[in-house]
């Protein structure tokens, strides 16, 4: 009778508070359970997509090597320059009167863009001297366009001159980012991994973010004109510290030469018989010197459409739009025409590399004639979307050739170097369109001149090569 008491007591009074507790436990359980629910359908549309964006970005060994995290820097690169662009698309640049605009920003791109110029094609081999010198460079242009998109906020609020310089010195500052990126791509290389196909996601990574970052830009500066300019802070400073998480070895210089951008020996000054204390100076084959003469031209044709159009569709709007908006399609019709090129260029990354150069350089130069001779804001906006669309495509053509026909020890230094001197082809186009009249006309017609040249002097020269197949390899001098 006790033992049958006792087994009542514990499975009848015992067993009903064990219930009571169990119910109490699992009822507050259910709620942290859907408290939790919540936080993560909360979290998720960020955390989703952080997590999208990094399977992307290091998706086919691009992860271990490190090539995802220049792909997200360059991302925030893109996205950062996009806002200061829309912060200045309607700010004092279009209150002061054109002469005087077009006097002050040729004043301080002189200014500015000079010593850039004269210095660009010591900075690869510099950087290649100094510890940590690629990621401090690209985290210094980082910091460099923060403070000075502050700068700039509050010159856009009280009109003051220092928008000008501030302005030029973003441009600036993302140039020398552009020539660091350009040596950092090869030493990030994944396995079976050619440098067209990293170029092209590394450049379609930027185009995908400016994309995103466009919409945002507009949607704050209908809030004040200030806020793009405090985003852009915010997400410089972000890549700022995120250059110094690329891998150590994109500052590492073992086993590499310096490349001279020459097609033979008979371009150099006499050959060197002797050995030479200082690393070897190295021949980077005909191809290549013409495909970067090519890629001048369109790169100089970039610069000479961006000053150029921002002033005459300043002073001459497309029909029934304003200021601001006409010079807004023209720049999403160069955003579009040069995310079309990359994705274009990297499916077509097997074929001959000089076929397409010469070709993309026919075509622009027909768009150049047909838009100046027939001059109206369509033609316009597909002379801007052309330009970009051959521009990606025959940068990746010429980063193919790069990879062909350089030895690997040089080809870093011939890959920066290429693009230092693409970077001031477009300084020269930009100063020109610049003090050009403000005749639409007039100013495609030297466009299409210059584009002609570039076209002739390097067409031969290029078809040549394609026929040899690309078997001429570079000598050492």
């Amino acid at each position: 009778m006790a033992a049958a008491k006792a087994s009542q007591g514990a499975t009848g009074i015992g067993g009903t508070k064990g219930l009571k507790g169990r119910s109490r436990i699992s009822g507050s359980g259910r709620v942290g359970g859907s408290v939790r629910a919540v936080g993560r359908a909360l979290h998720f549309p960020f955390t989703g997509t952080a997590r999208g964006i990094r399977k992307a970005t290091h998706a086919h060994g691009a992860g271990e090597s490190g090539l995802g995290k220049l792909i997200e820097l360059h991302a925030v690169n893109g996205a950062g320059d996009v806002m200061i662009t829309v912060a200045l698309a309607s700010t004092v640049f279009f209150s002061v009167p054109t002469d005087e605009a077009r006097g002050r920003v040729a004043l301080y791109l002189a200014i500015t863009m000079a010593p850039f110029t004269v210095l660009a094609p010591v900075i690869g081999p510099l950087l290649d001297r100094l510890p940590h010198g690629r990621r401090a460079a690209m985290a210094a242009s980082m910091l460099a366009r923060a403070l000075l998109a502050l700068i700039i906020s509050g010159a856009v609020a009280t009109g003051s001159l220092e928008l000008y310089p501030a302005a030029l010195g973003v441009l600036v500052a993302s140039k020398a980012y552009g020539v660091v990126r350009s040596a950092v791509v090869p030493r990030l290389l994944p396995p079976r991994f050619s440098l067209v196909k990293a170029n092209s996601r590394v450049t379609l990574g930027g185009l995908l973010a400016t994309g995103v970052a466009a919409p945002v830009g507009a949607g704050l500066q209908a809030i004040g004109p200030r806020y793009p300019l405090y985003g852009a802070f915010v997400i410089f400073m972000a890549g700022m510290f995120l250059s110094f998480s690329l891998p150590g070895k994109v500052d590492s210089a073992k086993g590499e030469d310096i490349a001279l951008l020459a097609a033979d020996e008979g371009h150099l000054h006499g050959p060197h018989r002797q050995p030479v204390k200082r690393p070897g100076l190295r021949t980077v084959g005909i191809a290549v010197t013409h495909a970067l003469g090519a890629n001048a031209a369109l790169r100089w044709l970039s610069g000479f459409l961006t000053f150029f159009l921002a002033f005459l569709l300043r002073e001459h709007p497309l029909t029934g739009s304003s200021a601001a908006w006409s010079l807004g399609m023209v720049a999403v019709a160069a955003g579009v025409g040069n995310a079309l090129g990359t994705a274009v260029g990297a499916w077509l990354r097997s074929r001959a590399p000089e076929i397409i150069i010469v070709t993309v350089l026919a075509a622009v130069l027909g768009a150049a004639i047909t838009a100046a001779v027939f001059f109206g804001a369509f033609l316009v906006a597909c002379l801007a979307a052309m330009a970009g669309f051959c521009q990606a495509l025959a940068k990746l053509s010429l980063d193919a050739l790069i990879q062909r026909d350089v030895p690997e020890q040089v080809r870093t230094s011939a890959f920066a170097r290429s693009e230092t001197m693409l970077q001031m082809a477009w300084v020269l186009g930009g100063a020109i369109g610049i003090v050009m009249p403000l005749n639409g006309t007039l100013g495609l017609c030297v466009a299409a001149g210059v584009i002609a040249l570039g076209w002739v002097t390097t067409a031969k020269g290029l078809l040549t090569s394609a026929r040899q197949g690309g078997t001429a390899k570079p000598r050492v001098a």
